[in-house]
């Protein structure tokens, strides 16, 4: 079965540093996928060259076997990867409606088509009705994003990725900085709209991995030193040499 997600001798360099240095990975259609690692292991540069953000310097990213590397990433958006971003990216002087709505409307090449009377969509309005409703936002959404509490303005975002009806959904760091009542909600929104989906996060806080993964991949200066389930991962005393810096315990 073709992987959602293959990555074939991925590397990428900035000038004479390499970030990225020969990354293999395969992550299945249908699995919830972490990538774990170290400050500074390159996980955000890996996620830059999947989306479409970097481009690659080396090997190739596919996406349901089609080699995507150096696409842009509306391109890539539009052939069904969907992500969202370590920093909260939304429109904060527009409503939580008009958010949502947003990105429905480059799903479906809408553009910044101004000829189009989207009030009038009827479709295109339900269907972000029913994202909204989906993230939990319903009675905010006319109100602007930037009013929303940090964690609304996460789900927010996720409802965004989720939006469009991308098969794979990447998250980067989608609970930090929430208590835990918010992150326990985050995961719930997370488990809900993948349902279905392919989804690839990079995640600090181990409990939110450890809930959500199947799997689990970790990353240490550029390259995956394991790629294994939960326990084996937490189990594993290579992953916790390389990832807490010390000698495991034998």
């Amino acid at each position: 079965m073709t992987a959602a997600i293959e990555l074939k001798g991925l590397y990428k360099s900035f000038g004479p540093t390499a970030i990225i240095r020969g990354v293999d990975l395969a992550i299945e259609k249908g699995e919830r996928h972490a990538i774990i690692g170290p400050n500074g292991a390159g996980k955000s540069t890996l996620f830059h060259l999947i989306s479409g953000r970097y481009s690659v310097s080396g090997g190739g990213v596919f996406l349901h076997g089609e080699n995507i590397s150096n696409l842009p990433p509306y391109e890539i958006y539009r052939k069904g990867l969907s992500r969202s971003f370590q920093v909260t990216n939304i429109f904060p002087n527009m409503s939580v409606f008009e958010n949502v709505r947003c990105g429905l409307m480059w799903a479906k090449d809408y553009k910044y088509s101004f000829w189009h009377l989207v009030d009038r969509e009827r479709e295109l309005n339900e269907k972000t009705a029913q994202v909204i409703e989906e993230i939990g936002l319903t009675s905010r959404m006319k109100i602007p994003a930037g009013v929303l509490t940090y964690a609304e303005q996460r789900a927010l975002e996720i409802g965004i990725a989720a939006a469009g009806g991308a098969d794979v959904i990447m998250l980067d760091e989608p609970t930090a900085g929430m208590s835990h009542s918010e992150t326990d909600q985050a995961i719930e929104l997370i488990r809900k709209i993948t349902v279905g989906k392919t989804l690839v996060m990079v995640e600090h806080d181990m409990g939110v991995v450890f809930d959500l993964a199947d799997r689990i991949s970790v990353l240490v200066y550029g390259e995956i030193i394991a790629s294994d389930t939960p326990e084996n991962i937490r189990n594993s005393k290579a992953v916790q040499e390389a990832y807490l810096g010390a000698e495991a315990e034998d």
